[in-house]
Parts: C-alpha cells; sequence; structure tokens
C-alpha cells in the first residue's frame, strides 16, 4: 500500500429498486476464531462500507480519515445510497457474494440477516477489546443481541419521536408554545391533544375544526398529518400513543414471538387515529401517497406532524416555513411514550476481510467517532458521554431536539419491534393497517391478521 495516505473513497450511487431474486440466499457460517489471522481475519486491506443517510455521510467521511491516520493498513471505501435503494441492493450483493464488508444495519432488518447466517457474531471481539457496553444510553446496547444470544453491533446512535408543527398557524390559533409542551390523550376523545388538531385544522372557507360549520369534506389544512406508509410498527404515529396505554407489540422485547394486535388497547387506539380522518383533522391515506410529510408541512397541507428525531436537521432547511418541536401528548397514566430504535453497523459473515472490518466497527461505535457524529448536528449518538453536544449541535439549526431526548431522560422510551419474520409481518399488518385507515375494514379486523402475523411462528 502506498505510504500517502488518500482521502476515503465516497461513491454516492442512485439505482433502481432490485428485481424480484430468483437465486435463494444461502446461509453462510460466520462465529470463526478471532485470534486467527487466517481465514479472513488479517487486520489489514480496504474495507467496504455502506450507508443510506446521506446527511450523515461528512461525519463519517471525517471518522474514516481520522481512522486510517491511526491504522496506516487499512482504508475505507463508503457508499452512500438512499433508503429506498439500499435494501435492495443489499440483498442483491449478498446473493452475488458481493456485499460490503461492513454495513449500517437497522432493528427491523436484522432477524432475518441473522437466520440466514449473513451477519457475524461479535462477542467474543466486543469480550477482547471491548468497549465498555456501559457508555451506551440505556436499552441501546441490548437492542443488538439476537434471538440467539449473541451480539450482532454496537449501538451507534439513537432516535425518539415527537411533533413538528407550524408556529405561524399555531399563533393564529391561539395555541401558545407551554401548550404544546404539556398536551394529553385518551383513546376517547383525544384529549387537549385532539382539541390542537382540531384547532388547528381549517377548511376551504376559513373555518376551524373545532368551530360549528367545518366541512370535514373540503379541508384546506389539516391539523395532523399522516405518514405515506402506515405499518405494523407504527413508529412515527399511532404505537407512541398506544404505549401511553401499557401497550406493546410482543410478549417480550426484543425478540418476541407472540403479537398484540388483537389488544383492546391497540384497537381503541387505531379507531381513534382513523376517527381524526373521518373528522377531517388529517388526511385520507391516498392524499398522502408519494408525498414526504416535509413537503405537506411546508406548503401548509398539514399543520403538525409527528416524526423522528432524524428529521430535524431535514426540517430544520425547510424554506419559508418556521417550525417548531414539541413532544409526544401525555397518556392516561401520566406519562408520554416514544419509540426508540438504535443503528448499529454490521459486519458481513462472508467478507474476506473481518479482521479490519472489526476495528473499523469498534470505531465507529467508540467516543472518538460518535463525538465526530454529535458535532454534525444530525442524530444523537448513542454514547451518553456525547448526549449533550448532539442536542446542541442539533439546537443550532433552529429547532429544539430536547422535547425528543426528554423520553431518554424520564425513562418513558419503549423498543422498536425487534422480531423475526419481519418482513412477512409488516407486508400483513401494512395491508391491514391500509384497509382499516382507508375505511374498507373495522378495526376489529386486526384481530385476523394478528392470528395470522401469530402463525408465523407456530409454523414448522
Amino acid at each position: 500500500m502506498s505510504p500517502t495516505r488518500r482521502r476515503p473513497l465516497v461513491r454516492r450511487v442512485t439505482v433502481a429498486a432490485a428485481a424480484c431474486l430468483a437465486v435463494a440466499l444461502v446461509p453462510v457460517c460466520g462465529g470463526g476464531d478471532v485470534t486467527a489471522t487466517a481465514g479472513g481475519w488479517d487486520e489489514t486491506g480496504e474495507v467496504t462500507y455502506w450507508m443510506w443517510d446521506s446527511a450523515q455521510l461528512p461525519a463519517y467521511q471525517q471518522c474514516a480519515t481520522d481512522f486510517e491516520a491511526t491504522h496506516p493498513d487499512i482504508d475505507i471505501s463508503t457508499e452512500q445510497l438512499g433508503w429506498d435503494d439500499y435494501w435492495g441492493r443489499l440483498l442483491t450483493a449478498f446473493v452475488a457474494d458481493a456485499a460490503p464488508d461492513v454495513f449500517v444495519n437497522h432493528t427491523s432488518k436484522t432477524g432475518d440477516f441473522i437466520t440466514r447466517g449473513l451477519i457475524e457474531p461479535i462477542d467474543q471481539l466486543v469480550a477482547r477489546d471491548g468497549p465498555d457496553l456501559a457508555q451506551y444510553v440505556p436499552g441501546t446496547a441490548e437492542l443488538w443481541i439476537g434471538p440467539d444470544g449473541q451480539r450482532y453491533g454496537l449501538p451507534k446512535d439513537f432516535d425518539t419521536i415527537g411533533a413538528f408543527y407550524n408556529v405561524e398557524m399555531a399563533e393564529a390559533a391561539g395555541i401558545s408554545a407551554e401548550q404544546m409542551q404539556n398536551l394529553t390523550w385518551n383513546p376517547e376523545d383525544g384529549g387537549t391533544y385532539e382539541d390542537v388538531i382540531a384547532r388547528l385544522s381549517v377548511d376551504a372557507n376559513g373555518v376551524r375544526g373545532d368551530e360549528p360549520g367545518f366541512d370535514p369534506a373540503n379541508v384546506a389544512t389539516y391539523g395532523l398529518g399522516l405518514n405515506k406508509n402506515p405499518s405494523g410498527a407504527g413508529q412515527s404515529d399511532w404505537a407512541n400513543y398506544a404505549a401511553t396505554l401499557g401497550w406493546r407489540h410482543t410478549d417480550k422485547a426484543p425478540w418476541g414471538t407472540r403479537f398484540n394486535y388483537d389488544d383492546p388497547r391497540f384497537q381503541d387506539t387505531t379507531a381513534w387515529w382513523r376517527g381524526l380522518i373521518e373528522k377531517g383533522y388529517m388526511p385520507r391515506l391516498e392524499l398522502t401517497v408519494g408525498g414526504q410529510t416535509s413537503q405537506l408541512l411546508q406548503s401548509g397541507t398539514i399543520a403538525m406532524a409527528t416524526e423522528g428525531s432524524w428529521q430535524i436537521s431535514n426540517f430544520a432547511g425547510l424554506g419559508g416555513t418556521e417550525l417548531a418541536t414539541a413532544p409526544m401528548p401525555i397518556g392516561p397514566a401520566g406519562e408520554r411514550a416514544s419509540m426508540t430504535n438504535s443503528l448499529a453497523d454490521s459486519i458481513a459473515a462472508g467478507s474476506d476481510n473481518k479482521g479490519a472490518a472489526w476495528q473499523w466497527v469498534r470505531y465507529l461505535a467508540s467516543e472518538e467517532c460518535q463525538s465526530v457524529v454529535a458535532q454534525g448536528g444530525v442524530v444523537v449518538p448513542a454514547i451518553e458521554s456525547t448526549v449533550e453536544t448532539a442536542e446542541a449541535a442539533i439546537g443550532e439549526s433552529g429547532l429544539a431536539i430536547t422535547p425528543f431526548t426528554r423520553n431518554f431522560r424520564e425513562g418513558t422510551t419503549f423498543p422498536y419491534p425487534a422480531t423475526l419474520h419481519a418482513g412477512e409481518i409488516d407486508a400483513i399488518m401494512g395491508t391491514a393497517m391500509e384497509r382499516v385507515m382507508a375505511c374498507q375494514a373495522d378495526p376489529a379486523s386486526f384481530t385476523e391478521a394478528n392470528a395470522e402475523v401469530n402463525a408465523l411462528f407456530t409454523q414448522g
């Protein structure tokens, strides 16, 4: 290798969605002798690294530069793809035995990768080299222990859910910033949360949703946005309401095997949520297809949206629209609830360069790299000591992240549902949710969908 250090190779790639694959993925054995230098455990050479978030690319490019300075025998080649292309391209790469050495992984995808033997367990490596798992935000490290009890990643960030709202619209409606920070919710009448949503809704004649004569069939601005892809996770929407009632997706977290979509608390929540559409306070499902929440906020089509903390830098950059942030509403038991998730970097089991890949993964989850990410002001790293730095950096965008991170400090988070059969579950529940939200089925229909989901875990 040339003694002259090069800048990390960064390739921005846009690809068409992967076609259906006719070739089945064949499990690859992992978990070899991590002390050996044979069989792919050399700590030299090029490490290919895939990620999807372009907003975080500069921070990770800096991490790669810093890493290469202290690891002169390892080069990092980074490839960034958009979310919509990322997973199809990754699946194709695994089939073609051309997967990256390291890639950014998501909780919802991990179970399938583990059962197919496509990612490397790292327990022995962590035991040998560290890091100290106590440094991470509580609950994030546990998300990366698989159903087999082995660890497949180190947390690199964490996220929670909160609200973005149009300041001018709120002020015109007589709603104060203080009110927005202390809204309450229940599934019967929606509490003060629904009061605000109704007040922010305005029909084509200028009549508000809480005023006589409001026309729900002719709405100019909806009080609350609807995410365009309703799912069985409900990460950015309904799950955060249902969780305040004590409801959870599965019988245990993570890796539950019995789902609870037949629970009255879930069905009551979704009935209330759909009711917002019927009242004209939230757009019909077909009106959101093809539209991003940020675009709907910017155009004034919606006055408020619930979204993840990862969207703050994106929303802060919307021109011509002044936004502010607020926490999710307080539920009947007196507490908020916010789904949390944490990404991690996984090593491909078929990598020919696992030793160098591990050194890179370990660095990505270190305080050195996560401090750089924190200063980037896009996401909140998982190392607890970097949280305040990230909050301050994100706050410089003009939008406060504290309404989101307060859930971590108050202990009101609950985890993204990590489970096996995630793709099949999402297909079943995505269809069921779309039918309910389109008023083609009653929320009671979730009981049948739940039986179909649970059958996935009992079939031979």
